[in-house]
């Protein structure tokens, strides 16, 4: 086999490894960032109506006539 083709042959496998470890690292960071909006949001395990962690009267009704 001629030594151009083998080197292209190597350059392709290469390209194709980088290619799937940046898949993986986008995928990670956006498994990431969607975590911390659901942070922000009060959405995490414990569902969104959680209020464990919040003094009493908190979250209750809110009268916003002025």
């Amino acid at each position: 086999m001629d030594m151009s083709l083998v080197m292209a042959a190597l350059a392709l496998q290469s390209g194709k490894l980088q290619t799937e470890v940046a898949t993986t690292i986008l995928k990670s960071n956006a498994d990431a960032e969607k975590s911390a909006v659901q942070t922000l949001l009060g959405a995490g395990s414990q569902g969104a109506s959680s209020s464990a962690n919040v003094a009493a009267g908190i979250g209750g009704n809110l009268d916003v006539r002025a």
